[in-house]
């Protein structure tokens, strides 16, 4: 009986890596064109390393044409042995790397957006560090919604994210970080703005924006009384809609400092209407040893015994 060729022969070359690499590129992307920025490619050469690696594997891994972009059956399979592939590398560069106590290598954070303008500056000033410590570690952040942070902390695609409390996951480790404070906010042009006293019965009154995000139930609580005409999937969308003038809505306080300071913002019912969100880091439960992460972590925790 005469045995089928193998579709993958001999070595996986440097020639290879590369080209899974732009095929993972392409696939987080979406298409060749919004990978064109990314990897600083055009797209006539990542057609063509497309089309090498397609006829290396012998298998046909995405439709590409006027209908747009979408990954066969059989590319979504080598997509995350890809993923499972570079995981891998990197895994193996940092435990030779540590073997020389030397910090070369990547560290992949997940950070839930807007958390930039927190006065603690835990996370930044640990990554300055972090840097001084190692000057060849590249850094690369990632702004991702809680979930999608959990999910690649968890499959390895992330070393740690940055995550509000909201449950908690039996394969994750969690290092408490910060406190942040919201309050409810309305913009100048609100009817509120101006008033030299603000009622609860007010305040129920008004248009409300609400997040389309996850909540613990106490902070749901603060929301539920509210007359939600509204929603947002995040608190940059929040913004938006208090600055139209037509809702009141609940910003984190250092959020929404810059428009207060403008003049352009107030807070409503301060002793009433606020809720504090806690953040952790995250990191894989039993991951192998990195130590560009553990280094990460020493800093961030050297950051709460300082008193940060």
């Amino acid at each position: 009986m005469k045995s089928l060729p193998l579709a993958l022969s001999g070595q996986i070359s440097d020639s290879d890596i590369r080209q899974l690499r732009i095929f993972k590129a392409v696939v987080e992307c979406g298409g060749f064109s919004a990978a064109e920025v990314q990897l600083n490619i055009s797209r006539s050469a990542i057609s063509i390393s497309m089309a090498d690696l397609e006829q290396r594997l012998g298998l046909r891994l995405c439709q590409r044409g006027r209908a747009g972009f979408s990954l066969t059956a059989e590319g979504a399979q080598v997509h995350a042995a890809t993923l499972q592939l570079l995981t891998s590398l990197e895994g193996f560069r940092t435990r030779v790397n540590a073997i020389h106590a030397r910090l070369k290598g990547e560290l992949n954070i997940g950070i839930t957006d807007n958390l930039v303008t927190m006065q603690h500056m835990r996370i930044t000033d640990s990554l300055a560090r972090l840097k001084q410590r190692g000057p060849d570690v590249g850094i690369n952040i990632s702004m991702l919604p809680p979930n999608e942070i959990e999910l690649r902390v968890l499959d390895g695609r992330l070393h740690i994210g940055v995550v509000p409390d909201l449950r908690t996951l039996a394969g994750l480790e969690y290092l408490p970080l910060y406190g942040e404070t919201s309050q409810l906010y309305c913009s100048h042009t609100h009817p509120l703005f101006d008033a030299n006293s603000v009622s609860s019965a007010q305040i129920l009154q008004q248009d409300a924006v609400v997040p389309a995000y996850a909540q613990t139930a106490a902070i749901k609580a603060q929301y539920q009384p509210l007359k939600a005409s509204a929603t947002a999937t995040d608190r940059e969308g929040i913004a938006f809609l208090i600055m139209t003038g037509c809702y009141i809505g609940f910003l984190p306080t250092h959020f929404a400092d810059r428009w207060v300071s403008q003049g352009k913002m107030r807070p409503l019912l301060r002793e009433q209407m606020h809720y504090v969100t806690h953040y952790s880091a995250i990191t894989r439960r039993g991951a192998p040893d990195n130590l560009i992460l553990q280094t990460y972590l020493s800093e961030l925790k050297q950051e709460e015994s300082a008193g940060h």
